[in-house]
């Protein structure tokens, strides 16, 4: 592990950083932290994140898996440690909370085809493969005690059902449902609301447990149950970041974050696979990558990422295991 430190913290600052703070232990006055947070905030890369993140209000969502899109950027910027101390993080929450549902939710400027239940125009909507993701950056950003933010969480959390969170969206798109039953869990909502909930630190209430069990029953069932097709197949089993999409390294981030699942043996199953994929050296590569990241370290499935490590080692740290 020490070795494996090392070579982490010869990585970029803002791997350096969260090293430092979730594997090492240091506390934010670490001369080493402070000195790694100045380099990151200056890094290029970093900068354009926030550049993208500054066009969110102009930016179309047409897909939920746009890599590009900057409601993923705003995300990451929030993983990565970024606050409300930050100027730009303060300019860019303004901004989304200007644009709150009457219901709660945050809207995006999205256009769902008229053929899947929307106008084919573009408009200020909300859906529950969006607007949580909005809500866990937020709160990650120290916007806990914003009456509006926790109205947004409180609503979406309000419609989780017994098998978990279904496919949902704000009134203005009527009957609107993804490609599947009714009846069904969204696999991907549920992850995105757990990872909200998590945030806001509720880790086992009856809407969390409902979720969470949806998840796991999923991977249980992974060979028969594709429900909305998201599948659990060869491609979820590839380490791939950022954290977008539906993916085991995602879901198992998430999952990791509520304790009395530890010694599910679902869960210690997911692990494992994780654990499978390390080299000699107890490193992991990307096994799938965004394109649209092609700058970042971890775009690149040719030799271990220091990103994709550190990923897998806070879950373990996490867990115990």
């Amino acid at each position: 592990m020490k070795k494996t430190i090392k070579w982490m913290l010869e990585g970029p600052a803002w791997i350096r950083y969260r090293v430092l703070v979730d594997l090492v232990g240091a506390p934010e006055s670490d001369e080493r932290v402070i000195q790694a947070k100045k380099e990151m905030t200056a890094d290029p890369l970093i900068e354009s994140l926030f550049l993208d993140v500054m066009a969110w209000e102009n930016t179309l969502l047409k897909r939920h898996n746009d890599a590009d899109h900057p409601i993923h950027k705003l995300a990451f910027l929030a993983e990565l440690g970024f606050t409300r101390d930050d100027a730009r993080i303060n300019q860019a929450a303004k901004i989304i909370m200007s644009h709150p549902d009457v219901q709660g939710p945050f809207f995006s400027l999205s256009n769902y085809p008229t053929h899947f239940g929307g106008s084919g125009k573009d408009e200020w909507l909300w859906a529950l493969c969006d607007a949580p993701i909005l809500s866990s950056s937020l709160l990650k950003f120290g916007y806990g005690d914003h009456p509006v933010v926790n109205r947004s969480l409180e609503h979406l959390k309000s419609l989780v059902r017994e098998n978990g969170w279904p496919c949902a969206a704000c009134e203005k798109l009527g009957s609107f449902r993804g490609p599947g039953k009714k009846s069904d869990p969204c696999p991907y909502a549920n992850l995105i609301m757990l990872k909200a909930l998590a945030t806001a630190r509720d880790t086992s209430s009856e809407a969390v447990r409902s979720g969470v069990s949806a998840l796991l029953g999923l991977w249980e069932n992974s060979r028969d149950e594709r429900p909305y097709l998201f599948k659990m197949g060869t491609d979820f089993r590839k380490l791939k970041v950022p954290f977008i999409w539906y993916d085991i390294l995602h879901v198992a981030d998430v999952l990791s974050k509520f304790p009395y699942i530890f010694k599910d043996n679902r869960f210690l199953g997911m692990l494992e696979m994780i654990r499978s994929k390390a080299d000699e050296n107890g490193r992991y590569t990307s096994e799938s990558i965004w394109t649209k990241w092609k700058s970042w370290e971890f775009c690149q499935r040719k030799e271990p990422s220091r990103w994709v490590t550190l990923c897998v080692l806070i879950i373990f740290k996490r867990t115990g295991v």
